[in-house]
């Protein structure tokens, strides 16, 4: 942010925006992944991730207000030193604090290492379905952030004043959601809140391409931002059902990943399709996505979905670090020393019922199941 005041090609923009968004990769997986760690209570950190939420929006819809108000009196250069300013405190709030130690990746190959997140996250049922709900999700945030400005100038012939204020609606309904989300999940099963919110992403993506006039965008920006949140909140509860505490951190990087990859598609869609075929066809090409993201859950995500599934381990032999837990009951020799260790040992077949994860004993998720 402190190069930015002197910058004077486009290219660099470019590359800053890029450097900027490569430390987000870096920090907003981690800060996610942290907080079912410090809150192992479901009930704690669904209250948490509303919070959390709560405060991304009120950062979007504020800040570009207070940076409007501060540049009637200041410089476009001390605003981004005030930016600056505000990261550092933000990091020393960050060290301030006690956070759970990070604990170091298991063995095996590099690549195995590296992929390990995405190779979870697509063998879990329910995050293949967060995935096409991501997707859908993306669909409807593109539209919005894309081509707001551009339905705001050209259809209903407004000012930058306007399209501040459909932002707002839209932030609004975003935070009216995040706020009574967490005791609905409490009710409702996330599936059930997730699906029905990008449903209504595409009828509403539907409906915003029969051009509402002026008082209509207003109302649809609003649901539309509600809509979001009930696909996007909920999405953090099923990263940490899905993931342990060695897991976690690779599991909560592949949904930034994968979610971003998303966004990949839809945000130059948004953009290319507007532009080459009209902002109503778009709606209605976006509607179909949300659409087709939605099945697309419903068939990688079934609704029996326990956290404790029954299932058999087979008789087999390998070589890993681990402690003597429900699947490691075998008997020693002397030399292997204190736990966690590694050694050759032998798996003997066993039926049983845990909260289920993909990890080294459960490389696949079990059929006839809830996710078979």
């Amino acid at each position: 942010m402190l190069l930015l005041p002197f910058v004077d090609a486009v290219w660099q923009v470019y590359v800053l925006v890029f450097a900027f968004q490569s430390m987000s990769a870096l920090f907003t997986p981690t800060f996610q992944g942290t907080i079912p760690d410090i809150l192992s209570d479901e009930r704690e950190y669904t209250n948490a991730l509303s919070l959390s939420r709560l405060a991304y929006d009120l950062e979007s819809l504020f800040s570009p207000l207070l940076a409007a108000l501060l540049l009637t009196v200041i410089s476009f250069h001390w605003l981004f030193l005030g930016t600056v300013l505000g990261f550092l405190a933000s990091a020393v709030l960050v060290v301030s604090v006690a956070l759970p130690t990070a604990r170091a990746a298991s063995g095996g190959r590099f690549v195995d290492r590296l992929t390990r997140g995405i190779r979870i996250y697509l063998a879990t049922p329910r995050l293949r379905g967060l995935l096409a709900l991501s997707f859908a999700a993306s669909a409807g945030g593109s539209m919005v952030i894309v081509n707001t400005v551009v339905l705001v100038r050209s259809r209903l012939g407004g000012t930058n004043d306007d399209v501040a204020v459909l932002f707002a609606a839209y932030g609004l309904g975003s935070m009216a959601v995040a706020i009574l989300l967490s005791r609905l999940l409490h009710r409702v099963p996330a599936r059930t809140v997730m699906v029905a919110g990008a449903a209504s992403l595409a009828c509403l993506l539907v409906v915003a391409g029969l051009d509402p006039g002026w008082t209509g965008s207003l109302v649809l920006w609003t649901l539309l931002g509600a809509a979001s949140s009930a696909v996007g909140k909920p999405g953090g509860l099923l990263l940490r059902r899905s993931s342990d505490t060695d897991s976690r951190p690779a599991v909560f990087a592949a949904q930034f990943a994968l979610s971003h990859a998303c966004w990949l598609v839809t945000y130059p869609a948004s953009g290319w399709l507007g532009a080459t075929i009209g902002l109503g066809a778009t709606f209605v090409v976006m509607a179909a996505a949300a659409a087709a993201g939605t099945l697309a859950a419903l068939a990688f995500w079934p609704a029996h979905d326990p956290v404790e599934v029954e299932h058999v381990h087979h008789a087999f032999d390998h070589d890993a670090p681990h402690v003597h837990d429900a699947h490691h009951q075998h008997e020693h020799e002397g030399w292997e020393g204190p736990e966690p260790h590694r050694h050759p040992h032998r798996h003997q077949p066993i039926r049983h019922q845990h909260a289920l994860v993909i990890d080294d004993h459960h490389a696949t998720w079990p059929t006839g199941t809830a996710g078979g």
